[in-house]
């Protein structure tokens, strides 16, 4: 169980988070020396080079999204070039993607980080350039929600790669480019013209996933433990019933991939920051504002409980929580993670997507004014983003192209580099891992410094 440090506060992180935008801009600028045309999407880091991991290109809008981000805390205009310039060049066959589920990840973190800012006040008002990152949005936000499939209770489900019987955990996060291009007044138009509601869409998903993705501790099976959270659902194509759990990236369908359970904790907790921007009216369709927060709340809250009380005391976990070899790893859960163990690997990215994820729901709770939870997440997200701001996981060595040390990308499949005298791996980077160290620090950067609080939808839509 993490051990969460309720004297810590956001200005005690001051000196460490300074540092690690110093470490972060050396990083980008090698990444981008090292980048040519037509090399595929830097994905992971082996021996401290960032490689490509040809899967889908989902990490793209993470590599030019981080300069984006280092030029919202540091003002230097060079990131800005990086960020804004390779969007503009090189992400728009991800806005018209078809094939993922993937678009919160390459779009938001691009066009939505540039658009942002433009209405932060942060750049140049241009309006051409505000129309091109609203019009890429727009189109991604309905490219995303056309990848539909119905399922037998009269819910849907924006469908992953694997294809129309597969929900994963990881789509909660892609509702932020649904939210985006809703609230520009976008809809998807389908066959015979029928017009689709994004927010419909948005919705639909995230009860959906909270359904099936997500377990309440309510004997819905075996193993059903309150928080615990699975990669993927099966469904039925014919008819749309649900047939299994079942996971790519976890070691089972009965265990927790902690990757997964992070991306539920952020995911919800960025949503339920995004409804206070949509009417009473609008929301009255899908429910009513309290029936919709209530089953966002519910699944935040339940993924939040089991990541605290099933992550070692620093607050970074192991890859997966029925991971085979963590019995050899005596009293795991009551002593701090150890990266460089030989029997499983620990996973820096869930951590630091985790982190974020907590202290967006502390705040969704501090805006309704629920004191119930509100310290306990909020303490336990800055206490696992102290540990990842240190050694031995920042990557202080200059000559590595990663920020963020032991993150993991597929164990199962073997991709991760194994360095020489391990048995598994550890030391390497990954852009998620990078970009949501850098997203988070944001976050509390701007806490700090009592700058505007930092969400995906800017401050125009803010009510």
């Amino acid at each position: 169980m993490i051990d969460i440090d309720y004297n810590l506060t956001p200005t005690d992180l001051t000196d460490a988070i300074e540092r690690m935008w110093q470490l972060s801009a050396v990083k980008i600028r090698s990444i981008e020396a090292d980048r040519q045309d037509g090399d595929g999407t830097p994905v992971i880091t082996v021996d401290g080079r960032y490689k490509s991991q040809g899967w889908t290109e989902w990490t793209q809008g993470f590599q030019f999204g981080s300069a984006i981000l280092q030029f919202d805390a540091t003002d230097d205009e060079e990131f800005l070039s990086i960020g804004r310039d390779n969007t503009i060049a090189r992400m728009a066959a991800h806005v018209t993607h078809i094939g993922v589920h993937d678009h919160g990840f390459n779009n938001v973190s691009t066009y939505g980080n540039l658009r942002r800012l433009i209405l932060e006040g942060r750049i140049e008002h241009n309006q051409r350039e505000l129309d091109l990152y609203e019009l890429a949005l727009k189109a991604s936000g309905a490219v995303q929600a056309a990848r539909w499939s119905n399922t037998s209770d009269g819910g849907g489900y924006i469908y992953s790669f694997n294809g129309p019987h597969s929900l994963f955990s990881d789509t909660i996060r892609s509702l932020r480019a649904l939210a985006l291009a809703h609230s520009l007044g976008h809809r998807l138009m389908s066959e015979n013209d029928k017009q689709v509601s994004l927010l419909d869409r948005l919705v639909t998903h995230a009860q959906t996933t909270a359904k099936y993705n997500v377990y309440y501790g309510k004997n819905r099976d075996r193993f059903d433990i309150r928080g615990r959270v699975v990669h993927e659902s099966i469904f039925n194509t014919n008819d749309g019933k649900y047939r299994c759990p079942s996971t790519q990236q976890g070691y089972s369908p009965f265990s927790t991939w902690t990757r997964g359970l992070a991306w539920i904790v952020l995911g919800y907790a960025e949503l339920l920051e995004f409804l206070p921007t949509v009417s009473d009216e609008e929301l009255l369709e899908f429910g009513g504002r309290e029936t919709i927060e209530s089953f966002m709340f519910e699944a935040a809250r339940a993924a939040s409980d089991f990541y605290i009380d099933e992550t070692p005391t620093d607050g970074v976990p192991y890859w997966d929580t029925g991971a085979p070899h963590l019995t050899e790893l005596d009293d795991y859960l009551n002593r701090p993670s150890d990266p460089f163990n030989q029997h499983e690997p620990v996973d820096s990215s869930a951590a630091v997507i985790a982190a974020q994820g907590l202290l967006r729901l502390a705040e969704s709770l501090r805006q309704r004014g629920i004191s119930d939870g509100q310290q306990r997440y909020r303490q336990a997200g800055l206490t696992v983003l102290r540990t990842l701001l240190d050694e031995p996981y920042l990557a202080t060595d200059e000559e590595h192209q990663g920020l963020l040390l032991h993150s993991v990308y597929h164990h199962p499949n073997g991709w991760d580099h194994v360095p020489a005298g391990s048995t598994i791996p550890h030391g390497e980077s990954c852009q998620w891992g990078d970009y949501h160290m850098r997203e988070a620090a944001l976050h509390v950067d701007r806490i700090i410094r009592d700058a505007p609080y930092y969400s995906f939808f800017g401050p125009a839509q803010q009510s």
